[in-house]
């Protein structure tokens, strides 16, 4: 499917940003210290009302940490789970955890039991911190012993609070460090371990190092220049690796302030966290800016300068759509878990300087790499490296990239070779080093002995039929075929076309009569399944429509 040219030897086409600094890998440090430069200011609010300031956030973070040595882990017991959305008491448990040298391994609310149990499983979790409203809230029964965090107030002493004071306010830094043991941690000690969405098979673990997030965290500052002043508006949960990454230890190890709430598609209440806070950097997928586009008023969002999305492709009408009522064009970055998360990145224009406006930011793309991150190209069939402008498998290398799933070599050698990481995405590199995503490999599929793009297809459709202002309506999938190998399915929402119209539509755009589905594929549901971080559910989505291709 893919015309292609090798590259003359030896000149391999990767996009690369040269790191110009050193990653200052250790996070708790750098938490400690960013918590002071913050001081009586706010550091971390929620939409219950809590905030606290720099000073507080670190007391409160130390005097759980002393809490959970005296109280409540054995010494030896290095993951503890966290089943809390991302709110203030969400952050400071995974903050506690890290200041204590342990795992803090946030599980995913919104998948089966069996789901959660397998990640409990494979860390070898044996207690985890929740609350009661959480537990009363979702439908989860973990296998693994509970522990309240509102019932941790009853053990904090007169001795701990003291001790947060001074630590938080008084002691010098470097005795903090040293009597909390975070100068003997090492850049290649654990920081998380997240699990993949599932959205195409179980979820694997991934371990995160101290040095694959902070150089996220930095990588990604360079490009967005993070200030004081910035408000980043937590939305994405702490079990989703860009939410914990960024919104979590980028917004607390950087100057800036966080404002957290645990529904992202609650936009109302969003909404007046934005404006309540001034938020300015929104990261988000395009799944929840459809539901911001309708239910956030535009004044909410005045303060808003950055809206980075990501885990499903940005349809240029969706950024056209929102800067047109907010007056900020959201970009588009890229990444995946595997990379902790992020591996590229456009350049917002409201932090460029005049010289990189155009030089950092194109329509369509996903962004030049981070500093330290290098992206290739390479032939689906032999893994020769290609040229420019030709599409085939992304592989990224650096810092970011993880070492391996948790306990699952076979499955690591898979995708790690060399030092790079086979992303299973499809796409290329154009002539100034921007990366363009054309697919995934798992969305494609082989009829009459082609490959067919589903989210090609996908996207053509959404253009016919418009996109709906609140949710997905359009989902593109496959299902077994006797004659051909596989049969395009479009499952959808009420549409403002017929199938008829739509294929038509299709065949006029120039899309191959391969790629065309039949009308009688197109199959109308009530919802399409999506993830609880807002992306499409590969996995779901085909389930529904071997489903329904049967009826």
């Amino acid at each position: 499917m893919f015309p292609r040219k090798l590259l003359p030897m030896p000149k391999p086409a990767i996009s690369q940003t040269p790191n110009s600094t050193q990653w200052d890998w250790n996070l708790p440090k750098l938490f400690l210290r960013r918590c002071r430069e913050k001081g009586s200011r706010i550091k971390i609010s929620d939409s219950t009302g809590a905030q606290l300031s720099g000073h507080d956030l670190l007391l409160r973070s130390l005097v759980l940490r002393r809490i959970f040595e005296r109280n409540v882990f054995e010494a030896d017991e290095k993951f503890v789970g966290v089943l809390i959305p991302p709110t203030v008491p969400g952050a400071i448990a995974n903050f506690a955890l890290s200041l204590s040298g342990r795992v803090a391994v946030n599980l995913n609310y919104t998948v089966s039991n069996a789901i959660v149990n397998s990640c409990i499983e494979q860390t070898g979790i044996r207690n985890i911190l929740t609350s009661r409203r959480v537990m009363e809230k979702f439908n989860i029964q973990p296998a693994a012993n509970l522990i309240y965090l509102e019932d941790m107030k009853s053990f904090a002493t007169v001795g701990d609070k003291v001790a947060g004071v001074l630590a938080s306010k008084c002691l010098p830094l470097s005795m903090v460090n040293r009597s909390l043991g975070l100068n003997r941690m090492k850049s290649e000690d654990l920081l998380t371990v997240i699990f993949t969405s599932g959205s195409t098979g179980n979820p694997k673990g991934v371990p995160f190092s101290m040095m694959n997030v902070a150089s996220n965290v930095q990588g990604f500052d360079q490009v967005i220049h993070v200030l004081d002043s910035d408000n980043f508006l937590g939305v994405l949960p702490f079990f989703h690796s860009f939410g914990f990454t960024v919104s979590l230890w980028g917004a607390m190890t950087l100057p800036s302030s966080a404002s957290y709430h645990f529904n992202p598609l609650d936009a109302k209440t969003i909404g007046k966290l934005a404006q309540a806070n001034k938020s300015t950097v929104v990261l988000a997928t395009p799944t929840f800016l459809r539901t911001y586009m309708r239910r956030v008023e535009p004044a909410q969002f005045k303060t808003v300068e950055i809206v980075v999305v990501g885990a499903e492709k940005m349809p240029i009408a969706l950024a056209d759509e929102f800067e047109k009522k907010f007056g900020i064009r959201p970009i588009e970055g890229y990444g995946t878990t595997e990379l902790s998360p992020v591996a590229a990145v456009n350049l917002p224009e409201s932090r460029a300087t005049t010289a990189d406006k155009k030089a950092g930011l194109r329509n369509g793309s996903v962004g030049k790499p981070l500093p330290g991150v290098s992206v290739r190209v390479v032939s689906l069939e032999d893994s020769l490296i290609l040229e420019t402008n030709v599409a085939g498998m992304i592989q990224v290398s650096g810092p970011n990239v993880m070492t391996g799933y948790l306990n699952q070599p076979e499955l690591t050698a898979k995708v790690l070779k060399d030092s790079w990481y086979e992303t299973g995405d499809i796409g290329y590199i154009d002539d100034d080093g921007f990366i363009f995503i054309t697919g995934r490999q798992s969305r494609f599929s082989k009829i009459g002995g082609e490959m067919v793009p589903h989210i090609q297809i996908e996207e053509a459709i959404i253009e016919i039929v418009g996109e709906s202002e609140d949710v997905l309506n359009v989902g593109v999938t496959s299902v077994p075929d006797e004659k051909k190998g596989e049969r395009i399915i479009v499952l959808h929402t009420k549409l403002n076309k017929t199938p008829s119209e739509i294929v038509k539509g299709l065949s006029a755009k120039g899309l191959p009569n391969l790629f065309l589905p039949s009308e009688d594929s197109f199959i109308q549901v009530d919802v399409i399944p999506l993830l609880g971080t807002g992306k499409l559910d590969l996995r779901g989505l085909q389930q529904l429509a071997l489903e329904k291709a049967k009826n």
